[in-house]
């Protein structure tokens, strides 16, 4: 469970004091798949970036399975949007990276690698360097060094918006399959109003900076007694006229932040 209290980040720089957040507070329930959209520059990555552990707020308090944020840590992993890979590591080593520095044993983290690297699909590139993997795979490497590390939260940042259109709907639908295996707790930030319709439980509206909490939108239960859409494809799922619907409404909630003076 993730829980952030009354959070605010401000920013001073040659334009004087800048808030990003302003007073955020939300509960993320255990093995729930958050997504935030809203207008670019309203805090949404600066979010993602404090309950990581890799800035600290300026105002309000973050916990993560109870415990206060105060900095990086195994029980979180994020996955970045340029993929972050080491150019000179082999996908294995760049796998077992984070595993390696947290001081996990020879034979565990050979375990984990294994089964993780079947699980995400890179079977047969253990000895590639990410030089010779298209940008769907490299994404794919960046996704296994997290999920790896079995964190509690796992922390998206647009991590599929370098793709094409191609790549990129056929990694949301892995995602859910890879997601489904272990289910940790993840918070993804998207532009993509069809993306964040088709992964998430509940969706996170903000509005321009400073950023706060404008609307939650609960797809898990208007998808209703058949299950969630995303465990068919997209494109099942954008023929379903709730899901059109839905998208009208957070579409034109966003936009209106977008428009806003």
């Amino acid at each position: 469970m993730s829980r952030q209290l009354g959070v605010s980040k401000r920013f001073t720089g040659q334009a004087g004091v800048i808030t990003a957040l302003d007073r955020f507070s939300f509960e993320i329930k255990e093995r729930e798949f958050i997504v935030i959209v809203g207008p670019s520059g309203c805090g949404k990555s600066t979010l993602l970036s404090i309950t990581a552990g890799l800035l600290s707020p300026s105002g309000g308090t973050l916990t993560v399975g109870g415990e206060l944020v105060e900095g990086p840590g195994p029980d979180r992993a994020v996955v970045f949007q340029d993929f972050s890979l080491f150019p000179w590591k082999t996908v294995e080593e760049n796998i077992s990276f984070g595993l390696r520095i947290n001081g996990v044993p020879a034979d565990e983290r050979h375990r984990l690698m294994i089964s993780t690297i079947e699980m995400i699909g890179l079977k047969g590139f253990e000895q590639y360097y990410p030089s010779q993997l298209s940008g769907g795979m490299q994404q794919r490497v960046a996704i296994a060094r997290a999920f790896v590390m079995r964190p509690k939260v796992l922390l998206m940042d647009e991590p599929f918006a370098a793709l094409d259109a191609m790549n990129r709907t056929l990694m949301q639908e892995e995602l859910v399959r890879i997601w489904s295996e272990d289910k940790p707790t993840v918070l993804f930030i998207t532009h993509s109003v069809e993306e964040a319709l088709y992964l998430a439980d509940r969706i996170i509206i903000m509005t321009r900076r400073p950023g706060r909490i404008k609307e939650l939108v609960n797809v898990g239960e208007t998808c209703g007694r058949d299950g969630h859409w995303r465990h068919g494809s997209l494109d099942g799922a954008m023929a379903n006229p709730v899901f059109q619907k839905l998208r009208h409404r957070v579409w034109n909630s966003v936009k209106e932040e977008i428009e806003s003076r």
